[in-house]
């Protein structure tokens, strides 16, 4: 029976992928996954940006990386994407993976030494979504 679950939460996807966890440490071995959390914050010491990512199988995937519009362009989120460099090095991790859209920074990424491995076309539709990667190792 499949069923759809109204509003999931962490419990619901630990059982569905618990299946494909096994399956994966049977063919690579245990995968450590290691959430990393690089926070920018204000004068008054409120968190006001930052980066969100996790380090598994030797990469960091960097999942979120956020600034308000007024800190852009200030250097900040080239240290907070060196910081995480520095911390996917500190975990053991080859590289560093992310994806952005093409209304957002695909540039940034790429004169930081990031290069392009993928594209999804009307991802939302008239956009792309882009995955970039660079080798830290």
């Amino acid at each position: 029976m499949i069923e759809r679950v109204a509003v999931p939460d962490a419990a619901v996807r630990a059982a569905i992928l618990a299946p494909l966890v096994a399956h994966n440490d049977s063919a690579v071995g245990a995968t450590v996954r290691e959430e990393i959390a690089l926070v920018l914050r204000d004068e008054g010491g409120a968190i006001v940006g930052g980066l969100w990512g996790v380090a598994s199988c030797r990469w960091l995937f960097v999942q979120y990386l956020a600034l308000p519009p007024e800190r852009r362009g200030r250097g900040e989120g080239r240290a907070l994407m060196r910081a995480a460099e520095v911390e996917a090095a500190r975990l053991g991790c080859i590289g560093v993976w992310l994806d952005t859209f093409s209304f957002q920074a695909r540039g940034f990424y790429e004169k930081l030494g990031y290069a392009l491995f993928g594209t999804i076309d009307d991802y939302p539709p008239g956009e792309s979504r882009f995955f970039l990667a660079k080798r830290i190792d």
